[in-house]
């Protein structure tokens, strides 16, 4: 029962310290065994402390011991320093294709790679609501079967939705399962898309990871390797996804009911459909105005056009014209 009890003391103090501890935040050995003995009734003395230390430091931890007038212990290096955890915190509250529940969860995941004062910090600067979401959980069930299916050499199949403008989701090909060769996952103009190989077209597409349902992995072997001996995704995706700069504005688009989809995928499920008779809605949207939004626009077609403010409708027609005289 000893041998036990000094294990579980180890394991609390590699806690304590990893939890609780770095080089603006140290515990000294009287206070360490104060916290084992209130919080988990684990009594030791100040030469017990220093003998587990030497077993931490041995371990592997990076224990650090800063000694003089506020002596105490800290864990100096980690696997994951303030910075790194940063960046990882921002991309995933800012990646549409995490829903809000389970960037709050991921979060709270990488605050505990760092020390509570660390974490705390992480928190305060954590903003995900009303930032644009996809609200479909199967994603991460998708990103599993789709990196199984390409280890074992496989075919999928799945369901593959949009959005219409009663904000639904709707089977497309009338429920008919697409069947693919996944070869790539490439999260791009903050989206997450199978890049595939689709033998009955005999071309490489793209899917929306969020929008695929029912996904399974079939027996089949994967087809396409010859289309992707030399396939650059980097470039693909540059041409494939636009990315937006410009000045922000508010901005009003006329759509057709079929483009509910695109205007969700591009805004947020949050934005404004306005219905305009039968066929036709209304939104307004905040966004860059800029060449790369027009061509977006006159990329979707006739289905979409600009009403307002006039000063960026004067702008798309300047726009146009130029494309006109440079054709």
């Amino acid at each position: 029962m000893a041998s036990f009890d000094q294990k579980l003391r180890t394991l609390r103090l590699m806690e304590i310290l990893l939890e609780r501890t770095d080089d603006t935040h140290m515990l000294n050995a009287s206070e360490l065994c104060t916290i084992l003995d209130q919080e988990y009734g684990i009594s030791t003395d100040r030469r017990t402390i220093y003998t587990e230390m030497e077993i931490l430091e041995k371990f592997g931890l990076d224990i650090q011991q800063k000694k003089g007038k506020n002596p105490g212990y800290y864990i100096g290096a980690r696997d994951f320093e303030l910075p790194e955890l940063k960046l990882l915190v921002d991309a995933v509250q800012s990646s549409k294709f995490i829903t809000e529940k389970k960037s709050k969860e991921l979060i709270t995941k990488l605050e505990k790679l760092c020390c509570r004062t660390d974490a705390a910090m992480l928190s305060k600067y954590v903003f995900i609501v009303n930032r644009p979401k996809t609200e479909n959980e199967t994603v991460y069930y998708n990103v599993d079967y789709i990196h199984t299916a390409i280890y074992e050499n496989k075919e999928i199949k799945f369901h593959y939705a949009e959005w219409t403008v009663k904000k639904e989701l709707k089977l497309k090909r009338d429920g008919a399962f697409y069947v693919v060769s996944p070869w790539a996952l490439t999260w791009d103009d903050e989206n997450y898309y199978l890049v595939a190989y689709d033998a009955a077209t005999g071309i490489i597409k793209h899917y929306r990871v969020d929008k695929m349902q029912n996904t399974e992995i079939l027996e089949t072997d994967r087809k396409g390797e010859e289309s992707f001996k030399n396939f650059d995704l980097a470039a693909f995706a540059k041409k494939t996804f636009g990315m937006y700069g410009g000045v922000d504005a508010e901005v009003t688009l006329e759509c057709k009911n079929e483009l509910a989809g695109v205007i969700i995928d591009r805004f947020g499920h949050d934005v404004w459909l306005i219905p305009q008779g039968e066929d036709h809605f209304k939104t307004r949207v905040l966004v860059s105005v800029s060449p790369q939004f027009f061509g977006w626009v006159t990329g979707i077609g006739s289905g979409m056009k600009i009403t307002g403010p006039e000063n960026v409708k004067q702008q798309y027609k300047e726009y146009m014209l130029d494309v006109l005289q440079n054709y």
